[in-house]
């Protein structure tokens, strides 16, 4: 019996971004039980914040567009890599989690998924020997992708010897580009050498990343050249999983590929599965932009009411304002993404008040730049800002703000923190 970690794991006082813990075990998901509110100061600053009814919304959201394609969902779990947000995703109706490494497939194991699509190459013996532990489960499915003759000749070699079937996934690329065969003649010696090892490696379908072209017109190349050597590989009965998986789609062409795939699945043969990642948190950098791409390209995604929301904020203190038009605020580069830009100011809390008020462009108020543990932010002189006043700031890619955090936590409409959520980085 496996260990289902969000079950068992309780919060940690130690961590940053919490409240005080008595000295009983507090369970994550009971954490209602301690009556944190962020308004009420009741957790230390600065800390990682997730608005359970933006979530909620963003995973009905992504579910019903999925659906009008009739296609699967199995949404990249790197993002947060927490087994508590695999659980709701995959409560919400989706497919299964795509991981990126073996250490990251066992977390979302040990956390209750069963089905695991883990879009990399398994590469080391001690990832395969991981992986071979995971799949004395009869309940577990596994999935990794191959590119290369030398890989598949580690897997079949390991996988013989361990006595284990590993399902493996063509993964095709473009010149450029990432990992993936290349042409034909690659494809051709790869599956062929899957062949070699009968019983042990099953061909289980044809994978591929869109995400790094950036025109439309390459992407739909790509996606149908992958829909052809899906049916060369069909005609000639090269799958052993029936449905075989036909399997892409990042956070920004995940409308193309399902335009591309869906009728694919319509066949019954081929289960199109697709793999965003960030929809559940969104942003208001990097995806937020590709979100827009999508409304306006995609006439079923503009039907659909209400997008894609931002679901994740950092919250910090103002802790100085040594400048008239400089403010220092509590949170810096060991706290939030700043890669694909710097966080942008969101809320604004005194305590005392009632509910925090928005931060609109009037106000002025920008983060020029960030230290280890200080952000500079730039106001207007005379602005109502003091310290001690509470900030929230939106983030642009949530992949690098979660890593940054051990627990993270959940909070309803009226800030009360109801669940701790803990990430396995």
């Amino acid at each position: 019996m496996k260990l289902v970690s969000y079950q068992t794991a309780t919060i940690d006082p130690y961590s940053k971004g919490l409240g005080v813990v008595p000295s009983a075990s507090v369970p994550l998901d009971q954490a209602a039980n301690l009556e944190w509110n962020l308004l009420a100061e009741d957790v230390s600053l600065p800390a990682a914040v997730l608005y359970a009814d933006r979530m909620e919304h963003n995973l009905n959201w992504m579910q019903a567009f999925v659906a009008e394609y009739g296609v699967k969902l199995a949404p990249h779990g790197k993002t947060t890599m927490a087994p508590q947000l695999f659980r709701r995703q995959i409560d919400a109706g989706a497919w299964g989690i795509t991981l990126a490494t073996a250490h990251q497939s066992r977390a979302a194991y040990l956390g209750g998924v069963e089905r695991v699509l883990m879009a990399n190459q398994l590469v080391g013996r001690h990832n395969m020997t991981m992986v071979a532990e995971m799949l004395t489960d009869s309940e577990f499915e596994f999935f990794c992708l191959v590119d290369s003759v030398e890989n598949v000749e580690q897997l079949g070699t390991f996988f013989e010897a361990a006595g284990k079937s590993l399902q493996v996934l063509l993964e095709l690329g473009v010149p450029g580009g990432r990992t993936g065969v290349r042409n034909d003649s690659e494809r051709d010696e790869v599956v062929a050498a899957i062949a070699r090892y009968p019983g042990t490696l099953r061909l289980a379908g044809v994978e591929l990343f869109e995400g790094i072209l950036n025109d439309e017109a390459q992407v739909r190349a790509f996606l149908r050249r992958t829909v052809e050597t899906m049916h060369t590989l069909a005609a000639s009965d090269r799958f052993e999983r029936m449905p075989a998986i036909l399997t892409g789609a990042g956070s920004a062409w995940y409308d193309v590929v399902a335009e591309e795939f869906a009728k694919e699945s319509k066949s019954g043969h081929v289960e199109v599965v697709l793999r965003p990642g960030c929809y559940l948190t969104h942003d208001v950098g990097i995806y937020k932009k590709a979100q827009a791409d999508i409304l306006a390209r995609n006439p079923i995604a503009r039907k659909m009411g209400e997008a894609l929301l931002p679901a994740l904020q950092l919250w910090a203190y103002v802790q100085s304002i040594p400048e008239p038009d400089r403010a220092i605020v509590g949170f810096g580069k060991r706290d939030a993404a700043f890669d694909a830009g710097m966080p942008v100011p969101a809320r604004h809390y005194r305590p005392g008040n009632s509910t925090p008020r928005e931060v609109t462009a009037s106000d002025g108020w920008e983060v020029t730049g960030l230290m280890d543990q200080h952000a500079f932010m730039r106001i207007k002189p005379g602005a109502d800002l003091k310290v001690g006043d509470m900030l929230s700031f939106d983030i642009s890619h949530p992949c690098l703000t979660f890593d940054k955090w051990r627990q993270v936590l959940i909070v309803d409409q009226a800030y009360r923190v109801t669940e701790v959520v803990e990430t396995f980085f």
